[in-house]
C-alpha cells in the first residue's frame, strides 16, 4: 500500500484505501451468491469462473494506469475471489467421505496457516526488489496452473437442480453486506456518526431486513433461510463469527504493539507474529481427525475456551515484555484457534443437506469476512477511544526524532498499553460468549457421524 500510495502521488490514509476496500466489498457481497449458483450449476463451473476472473483481474490490475483504473480492477479481482472462497470448503468435503471430513479441513489448515506466514514477507521483497505491480503479476502464471489443473483434474458428479436463479434477492443481499462492510471499513477513520458510516449502515440493514421478505416471494431463494432453522448449523455459524470477531482482533493489533510499542523493526514484527499461524497449521489437522471420531462439540467449546485464555494472557502484555512473553501467549492463542476451526467447519458443512453444500460454503465464507471486519472495527474503535492510537503514534515521532523523555515514554506507553489490553479483552469476552454457542449445538454431530450417514437425519 505504501508503495502504490507513492507511486500515484496520494496519501497513504486517503483514496488508496479504496484498493483494498474494494476488493472486501465485493468479496462480501458476492460470497452467498456464490454459494447458492454452486447448488444450481454445480462447484466445477463455478470454480471455474471465479479463477479465470480472479487471474484476469489480477494481470489488469498490474497493468493499472491510474489508481481509479486500479480499484475498479480490484472491484472485479474480488468478484472472482468470492466465486473460489465461497466454495472451496464445499469441494474440499465433497471429495472425502464425512468420516474423514473433519481431517480434510485440518490438513487445509496447513495451507491457510503457510499463506499468512510466508504470504507478507514474500509480498514485502517482491514489492521491494520488483515494483507494487508485481504483487498481482505474479497470480497469473499460478491463476494458469489452476485453471489447467482444474480443466484436466477436477472431477465433479453434479445433477442438475430445478430452480431459477433469484436476480432481485442477489441483488439486495450484495446491496445489504457490501454497505455494512463499508460502514465497518471506515466506521473508524472517518467517525462513527459521519454521514458516510451511518447511511451506509442504514442502507445495508435495510437491505438485509428487506431480504427477508423478498425471499418469502420467490419459490428458489438466493438464501434458503431454512439452513438456519438446522440447530448444529446455526450453532456452528454463530461460533464461527464470534471467533474470528475474537482473535482477528489480534492479527489487527500485534503490529501496533510491537512496532509502536516495542519500536520493533517491521520484519522483526513479522516474525514475531508467526508462532500463531504455525501453531495452527501443527494441531489443526489433529482436532479435524479427532472431530471425525467424537463430533466437534466439546472440541469447538475447548478451542474458544483456551482462545479465551490466549486473549487475556496478550492482554497482560506491556512495554517491558520479554520476546518469549510474546511468543508463548500467542502459541496458547493459535493453539485454541486450531482445536476450533476445524472441527467447527466440518460441523457446519455436515449439517447441511448434499445438494446444498454450496449453500453452507458462502454462509461458511460469510461468517468468516463478516466476523473479521466487525473483528477490526471493535477493536480499533476501543484501541482509538482509550488513546492507543494516539500514544502509539507519538511513541514512533519521538524515538524518530531522538527526544525521549523517560517520564513522557512512560505515560504513553502506559496509555497505549491500557487500551491495548482493554481491546483484547473485549475480544476475551466475546470468545467466551462462543464457548456457550458452540456447547447449544447437541449431539447431532456426533451420532451422524457414528451411523456413516452423508446427511444428518437420514
Amino acid at each position: 500500500m505504501p508503495a502504490i500510495s507513492s507511486y500515484f502521488h496520494v496519501p497513504l490514509n486517503g483514496t488508496v484505501e479504496w484498493v483494498t476496500i474494494a476488493y472486501l466489498v465485493a468479496t462480501a457481497s458476492m460470497l452467498l451468491t456464490a454459494g447458492r449458483l454452486a447448488d444450481m450449476i454445480g462447484q466445477k463451473p463455478v470454480w471455474f469462473l471465479g479463477l479465470i476472473i480472479f487471474t484476469l483481474g489480477s494481470a489488469i490490475c498490474g497493468a493499472a494506469p491510474s489508481l481509479l483504473f486500479l480499484v475498479i480492477a480490484r472491484g472485479f479481482q474480488g468478484i472472482g475471489g468470492a466465486l473460489m472462497m465461497a466454495i472451496s470448503p464445499a469441494m474440499l468435503t465433497s471429495a472425502f467421505p464425512p468420516s474423514e471430513r473433519g481431517r480434510a479441513l485440518g490438513l487445509n489448515a496447513i495451507n491457510v496457516a503457510l499463506g499468512v506466514s510466508v504470504g507478507p514477507t514474500v509480498g514485502g521483497v517482491i514489492t521491494t526488489y520488483l515494483s507494487w505491480r508485481w504483487i498481482f503479476y505474479v497470480n497469473v502464471p499460478v491463476g494458469i496452473i489452476g485453471l489447467l489443473a482444474t480443466w484436466f483434474l477436477l472431477k465433479e458428479r453434479h445433477t442438475q437442480r430445478q430452480g431459477r436463479f433469484d436476480p432481485l434477492g442477489a441483488l439486495t443481499l450484495g446491496l445489504g453486506l457490501a454497505c455494512l462492510t463499508l460502514a465497518l471499513s471506515f466506521g473508524q477513520e472517518l467517525g462513527w456518526l459521519s454521514p458516510f458510516v451511518l447511511v451506509s449502515l442504514l442502507v445495508g440493514l435495510a437491505a438485509l431486513v428487506a431480504l427477508y421478505f423478498v425471499e418469502q416471494r420467490v419459490a428458489y431463494p438466493v438464501i434458503d433461510f431454512s439452513l438456519l432453522r438446522r440447530r448444529v448449523f446455526l450453532s456452528a455459524n454463530i461460533s464461527l463469527i464470534l471467533c474470528f470477531m475474537s482473535l482477528f482482533a489480534v492479527s489487527f493489533l500485534m503490529p501496533f504493539y510491537l512496532e509502536q510499542l516495542h519500536g520493533f523493526p517491521t520484519e522483526v514484527a513479522g516474525l514475531l507474529l508467526t508462532p500463531l499461524p504455525i501453531t495452527l497449521a501443527c494441531i489443526a489437522p489433529l482436532s479435524g481427525s479427532l472431530a471425525d471420531r467424537i463430533g466437534s462439540r466439546w472440541l469447538a467449546a475447548s478451542g474458544l475456551a483456551i482462545s479465551c485464555l490466549g486473549l487475556i494472557l496478550l492482554g497482560q502484555l506491556n512495554a517491558h515484555s520479554s520476546i518469549w512473553d510474546i511468543v508463548w501467549r500467542l502459541v496458547v492463542t493459535g493453539m485454541g484457534q486450531a482445536i476450533f476451526q476445524s472441527p467447527n467447519s466440518s460441523a457446519l458443512m455436515g449439517d447441511a443437506p448434499r445438494e446444498q453444500q454450496g449453500s453452507a460454503s458462502g454462509f461458511l465464507a460469510t461468517g468468516r469476512t463478516m466476523g473479521q471486519s466487525i473483528s477490526v472495527a471493535l477493536a480499533g474503535a476501543i484501541f482509538t477511544s482509550l488513546g492507543g492510537a494516539s500514544a502509539g503514534l507519538q511513541l514512533v515521532i519521538l524515538r524518530a526524532h531522538g527526544s525521549l523523555p523517560a517520564a513522557q515514554a512512560a505515560a504513553l506507553e502506559q496509555t497505549f498499553s491500557h487500551a491495548f489490553q482493554s481491546a483484547l479483552l473485549v475480544c476475551a469476552l466475546i470468545a467466551a460468549i462462543g464457548v456457550g454457542t458452540s456447547l447449544v449445538r447437541g449431539k447431532e454431530e456426533r451420532r451422524s457421524r457414528q451411523l456413516g450417514l452423508t446427511e444428518p437425519g437420514h
